[in-house]
């Protein structure tokens, strides 16, 4: 695509985390498994029932435009958004026009036009659905989402790659996720990202934007990177055989890895807006923005610098704790358990901590699919477990057995150091004992290491480890090996 520039804006949208709805007190439960249980005459859109905004709902939304640094409008109104659809039982959607929550910001050098607050349509069920008395194939739908608080944010067209488009939506899922106001899970629909690609000519010295084509159904942060690399390539297929690209609506197939058209683009006067009239428009100096700006916590990309200023960790470590709100918690906590026990090798189980941390813990976490939240080690146990690895009371190996326990029960360390007899044996009498016996079992392997093949010398040490069933000291091993065999 040397000919063509492109030009990326994307459309985020992402369920909230309130109690209720938007717009009505049914609870707002995405885990509800049975259909249409969560609805009320107000969702549901009965004569006569009237909407009342969800005041949990605008206060997310003004903190998300205060951490991108977007501007808060003093007053901003509700919307209808006319189209027809069988999932949408108004016949319309509550959303926002000219007048959204927030205008403005910037994230990862990409500006924000807006971010807007609406309420999410149901679910329709095709696959498997049962059919009709005539045995025609029919659709379910679920109302139980109706209603639900989405934001949308809308880039302006910053974007050139689709690894940029990729990068955009995880640090902003991070950012909602530290926010606590949406749980943002791609899998589950909670968050889900619209990419409107077009494509230039580099000759054209006007700057002038190709032909917009937006992309849905991007489900998956891997889909978005392949649907805009395909749609890039299509377009420029396009172009190169001398046709216009249509404005179109086009779909993710995620099975085939194209994209498909579904129909032409809508212009915003085709959805016919006009002022909510059962909402009154909403004076915003009626919120107390300071306290909302107070409850922000520290977001991702000013902990990833502090990490590496204050505890000197590498920027791939740092980026596994932050990606992880519970793991920088849990570590920071971990670090000042630490701070309070003694000052021997400090710095040395820092590192320890975060390497343990970001891989067995995590490791096993990951297996389990549990969070921190539910995790049955605390900072104080895996303290004691580092503390034993860093004076060498434990190797590596014990160390990995130990956590399994710790995250199993929750039981302090030395507990199963004490209960397994698992703690290293360091005697350097008794090592040396079994070291020689090894060499003496082991003539081709002693004579291999002293014509140059010093790896086998690992054989050796593990061969003694296998003996002391892991217990012995990995390190004091190999010194008395190569004293032996020098």
């Amino acid at each position: 695509m040397a000919n063509y520039i492109p030009t990326i804006g994307l459309e985020i949208h992402a369920e909230l985390k309130t109690r209720s709805k938007m717009f009505c007190p049914c609870t707002n439960d995405p885990e509800e498994k049975h259909p249409n249980v969560n609805v009320c005459p107000i969702c549901l859109a009965h004569p006569g029932a009237l909407p009342v905004p969800n005041k949990a709902a605008i206060e997310a939304v003004l903190k998300v435009g205060m951490a991108l640094h977007g501007d808060i409008p003093a007053t901003s109104k509700f919307d209808r958004k006319n189209y027809f659809y069988p999932d949408l039982p108004k016949g319309y959607q509550i959303s926002q026009y000219d007048l959204p929550f927030v205008f403005g910001g910037i994230l990862k050098g990409v500006r924000l036009r807006r971010v807007h607050l609406e309420e999410d349509t149901g679910r329709l069920l095709h696959e498997g659905s049962p059919s009709t008395s005539s045995g025609q194939p029919a659709s379910l739908v679920d109302f139980n989402r109706a209603g639900i608080p989405l934001m949308e944010l809308v880039t302006e067209p910053d974007i050139q790659t689709a690894d940029q488009a990729v990068e955009f939506a995880k640090e902003l899922q991070l950012i909602l996720r530290y926010l606590g106001v949406s749980d943002a899970d791609m899998e589950k629909g909670q968050m889900r990202v619209e990419a409107n690609v077009s494509l230039r000519e580099t000759a054209d010295q006007r700057g002038q934007l190709g032909t917009k084509v937006e992309v849905k159904n991007i489900n998956s942060f891997r889909a978005v990177h392949d649907a805009i690399e395909y749609e890039m390539k299509r377009q420029a297929e396009i172009l190169d055989a001398g046709e216009k690209v249509k404005q179109e609506t086009r779909g993710w197939d995620d099975i085939k890895h194209v994209t498909v058209s579904q129909r032409s683009k809508e212009e915003a006067h085709d959805y016919r807006y006009f002022p909510e009239p059962d909402i009154p428009p909403l004076d915003l100096s009626k919120f107390d923005l300071s306290v909302l700006k107070r409850q922000i916590p520290e977001l991702p990309e000013a902990k990833r610098v502090r990490f590496i200023k204050e505890y000197s960790l590498k920027p791939e470590t740092v980026e596994l704790l932050v990606a992880d709100r519970g793991a920088a918690a849990f570590f920071e906590g971990t670090v000042s358990e630490l701070e309070t026990e003694d000052n021997q090798n400090l710095e040395k189980e820092k590192q320890l901590i975060a390497n343990y941390l970001t891989s067995d813990l995590r490791g096993i976490m990951m297996e389990q699919r549990i969070g921190f939240d539910a995790l049955k080690i605390n900072p104080e146990n895996f303290v004691d477990l580092i503390e034993l690895i860093s004076h060498d009371k434990i190797s590596s190996r014990s160390a990995k057995d130990i956590l399994v326990r710790m995250f199993e029960t929750g039981v302090d360390p030395n507990e199963v150091l004490k209960d397994q007899n698992l703690e290293q044996i360091t005697d350097e009498g008794e090592l040396t004992v079994l070291a020689k016996k090894i060499v003496a079992d082991h003539p081709a392997a002693v004579a291999d290491f002293k014509n140059g093949k010093e790896n086998t010398l690992q054989f050796l040490v593990g061969k003694a480890m296998a003996a002391l069933k892991g217990k012995g000291n990995p390190a004091a091993l190999q010194r008395i090996f190569k004293e032996l065999l020098s």
